[in-house]
């Protein structure tokens, strides 16, 4: 079958005096058939393409999900009174909301059956359920058209029927205050999807009457806001990549006015927790991996802000959890997360041990003051998800619950490793690897190896049921912890942005090399996998080193980074400056621009090339990898397939349903396997 082949019509776009030609300028019209129809015939082509193996791919699938235990309930947690839980029903796609008054042997009630709403919908997410200080009304925020944008209804729990009033294009959050008639929300702007707008709403009025409580001008800035764990505070957060500023209100009293902890400052973080008459403040002034502060609440400008934890060069410090008798910090410190338990009296801390080379770790869900256990959820490339509830006196450790992979699944079968990969600039790079007992490291191995690097999120090394389908056919699995992420500390993220992005695509190539030249694969059997700004990143190395890969895989990437960073309308574009610079200031303009994967496109020899795109994708618009495969296909010296398939119906995470999602992972899978003749 004869591959699309899109028209090309001529673009000139000029910045700062540059001229740049886009010949595919023309797939940005959404509401252009010709457009549709382009994508139409990509997903044809595909579907020929993999046809041989389409049998293949349905039974990848079907082993996917048939390691999942399809009835299951989340380790029910306690908060106000009550016991939340969500569960899941044999072959439905969707979670149930529940709670148990009083104890867990009580009778059950549901608050919200996600399967019930979503019929009729090929796209259906529920935020979260926010229920009322006196437990008697729930609001929820759905999102039918996967951007993002959420409609917030109102329940009463007792009589099971909603109210009037239903809130559009908001966050899905809402904070109550203790009164239980008000409610604080934001608001979203429809085209660029910012936060932008915080309103206050009295249960029972027009939503005409609403009072615009604050509004963030700065386009840089978001907002969000959450309600303490004290449940004494409203706080209203705003934020960009490299500043924030936190309001705060009494919840007793939702018709005062917020005042402000600290007025934003240029490269100034900061979050604040509340406990008791103090507010604790984890923040990088004067520490560029964070410190923890507290402050008097009546005072609570930087100038009165004393050190509680001082600032350590080899430990980045991430998060914090108050409990009455306790804190418990998150940090990091040689890639890992370890969590300390601090005693408030004695300022006496431990350490917990986790026992494996490479994990995540993180704190769960513990809304409850006054509890001793801290619950905190752990997982591994073998270790399956696990939640733990740990006594912080006497230090005994419980295992609540363990993700069950159905099957023949022992972890015991499989090893993992940590490695450390010397960068080409003298830095050393951690690579998390997997794979299954007795495979010889002889160098002919097949690996994945995945990378993201943006942001400052970190890729830490957790598990999956579904990588099992490649790991039982002698593959390797490795994740790459490249600059720009956040895994050694805020150099490594500060190293990996804006004038520096091209450490994140040097990484990435060295810990290919290394692998490579260390016998744990060849160039002829390694792939590549990354999605969003993941993508981007593989879009840049293919550029960079078309022949190092056998196959590349790029879900929804960010490739057309010049066009987009231009376009203040496109969502997210204002807030991204921080993280990419403003091409509109030619410094950043010519750094991005010498990147760019779709702007660097030239005739190569490509690798085997599989793209995903969503169409209603909010945060990577559905035509940059479309203009991407376009002009890859129209340049590419080498015999191997370039592929891409839309999703017509979701957006950036793909489908909603719990099951519907993995469809995405057998066409990966078998994409792979094709190339490499693997057909059982």
């Amino acid at each position: 079958m004869i591959p699309p082949i899109a028209d090309r019509i001529k673009k000139t776009i000029t910045t700062n005096g540059h001229k740049r030609t886009d010949y595919y300028y023309w797939l940005n019209d959404r509401d252009n058939p010709k457009v549709l129809n382009y994508i139409k015939a990509e997903n044809r082509y595909i579907g020929k393409q993999m046809a041989g193996y389409s049998k293949f791919k349905e039974k990848l699938y079907n082993e996917i999900i048939g390691r999942i235990k399809q009835t299951d309930e989340s380790v029910p947690f306690r908060e106000n009174g009550y016991y939340y839980y969500n569960r899941f029903e044999e072959g439905k796609e969707y979670p149930i909301y529940c709670r148990k008054k009083g104890n867990q042997d009580s009778d059950e009630e549901v608050l919200l059956n996600v399967n019930e709403l979503a019929k009729g919908h090929v796209y259906f997410h529920v935020s979260g359920v926010f229920i009322s200080d006196d437990n008697n009304i729930m609001a929820y925020g759905v999102d039918t058209f996967s951007r993002r944008l959420y409609t917030i209804y109102f329940k009463n729990i007792k009589t099971g029927k909603l109210f009037d009033i239903i809130i559009q294009n908001t966050t899905g959050q809402v904070v109550w205050a203790n009164d239980n008639k008000t409610v604080f929300y934001c608001i979203k702007d429809v085209l660029t999807l910012r936060a932008a707008m915080i309103y206050k709403h009295l249960l029972g009025s027009s939503i005409k009457k609403d009072i615009l409580v604050y509004e963030e001008k700065d386009e840089t800035f978001s907002t969000t806001l959450f309600k303490t764990k004290s449940r004494q505070y409203i706080m209203i957060v705003s934020y960009s990549k490299t500043s924030d500023e936190f309001q705060f209100l009494k919840a007793d009293d939702p018709d005062g006015k917020f005042k402000i902890i600290q007025p934003r400052k240029k490269s100034v973080e900061y979050s604040a927790y509340h406990f008791k008459d103090k507010f604790y403040i984890i923040t990088n002034h004067k520490a560029k991996n964070f410190r923890l502060m507290e402050t008097s609440i009546n005072n609570t400008g930087i100038k009165n802000w004393k050190e509680v934890i001082p600032h350590k060069k080899d430990v980045f410090l991430e998060n914090i959890e108050i409990f009455e008798k306790y804190f418990v910090l998150t940090e990091r410190k040689n890639g890992l997360i370890q969590l300390r338990i601090v005693d408030w009296k004695t300022r006496k801390g431990h350490y917990l041990d986790f026992g494996e080379e490479a994990y995540k770790a993180g704190i769960d869900n513990n809304p409850e003051f006054e509890s001793e256990e801290l619950r905190f959820n752990y997982s591994s490339l073998t270790t399956p998800n696990s939640v733990f509830d740990y006594n912080m006196t006497s230090r005994k450790r419980t295992l609540k619950k363990q993700l069950e992979v159905l099957g023949n699944f022992k972890s015991q079968n499989y090893l993992t490793k940590r490695l450390y990969v010397n960068s080409r600039d003298g830095n050393k790079i951690p690579v998390s690897l997997v794979y299954k007992k007795g495979i010889k490291l002889n160098g002919d191995n097949p690996l994945l190896l995945y990378g993201y690097g943006a942001y400052g999120l970190s890729a830490d090394p957790s598990f999956s049921s579904v990588r099992l389908s490649i790991l039982d056919r002698g593959y390797i699995y490795a994740i790459a912890h490249i600059r720009g992420g956040q895994e050694m500390g805020r150099d490594w993220y500060e190293d990996g942005k804006m004038l520096k992005k091209m450490n994140t695509f040097y990484d990435f190539i060295d810990c290919a090399e290394f692998l490579i030249s260390n016998k744990y694969t060849n160039s002829k059997k390694i792939f590549a996998l990354g999605g969003s700004a993941g993508g981007l990143l593989i879009g840049a190395v293919i550029n960079m080193r078309p022949d190092l890969f056998r196959g590349v895989i790029a879900i929804v990437p960010f490739v057309d980074v010049v066009t987009t960073m231009l376009d203040e309308n496109i969502p997210l574009t204002t807030s991204e400056y921080d993280e990419w610079g403003n091409p509109h200031d030619s410094k950043y303009y010519k750094y991005i621009l010498s990147y760019s994967p779709y702007d660097n496109v030239k005739p190569q020899y490509f690798p085997a090339i599989l793209v995903t795109a969503g169409l209603h994708d909010s945060q990577v618009q559905y035509w940059e990898p479309v203009k991407w495969v376009a002009k890859l296909r129209a340049v590419n010296m080498s015999n191997n397939e370039i592929l891409m398939h839309t999703n017509m119906q979701a957006g950036h995470t793909g489908a909603s349903g719990r099951f519907e999602m993995y469809k995405e992972n057998a066409l990966h899978y078998s994409f792979m396997f094709k190339l490499l003749g693997i057909k059982k």
